[in-house]
């Protein structure tokens, strides 16, 4: 009898991703690009209108925002409910999916957050040197 091998990796395991043609590092570049990290992290408080999410994410484009809640919403991450209303009203929230990503998205940008004062000394050493 033949033995069947599953194409889904065992959890824990890794080494796909290091193939060079592997689709999960497209879906890898969009939550962890600095704009996906924001944005994953924000819609953590719940649903927000575009504005609304633009200025708490600060520094962000329109462009690129739109962008990058265009391909979360593409990898199931996020929803997009817009209104038949005029002006537009469009609002956005995590799906379970993006809530399950944003949890691990958020504790990486927390372990950044509090390992800063470190990454700046180490940077300040590094200029002195």
């Amino acid at each position: 009898m033949a033995e069947t091998v599953s194409t889904r990796p065992a959890r824990g395991r890794r080494g796909e991703l290091f193939a060079e043609q592997c689709p999960s590092r497209e879906v890898f570049k969009h939550v962890t690009s600095l704009w996906g990290v924001l944005a994953l992290v924000a819609l953590q408080g719940g649903t927000m209108r575009f504005s609304e999410l633009r200025r708490r994410v600060g520094g962000v484009s329109e462009k690129m925002l739109a962008q990058t809640l265009q391909v979360l919403e593409a990898d199931g991450f996020v929803d997009r409910k817009a209104y038949p209303v005029v002006p537009p009203h469009v609002e956005y929230s995590l799906t379970a999916l993006g809530r399950t990503v944003a949890e691990r998205v958020a504790a990486l940008a927390d372990c950044v957050e509090t390992t800063l004062p470190q990454v700046m000394r180490h940077r300040q050493r590094q200029l002195q040197a």
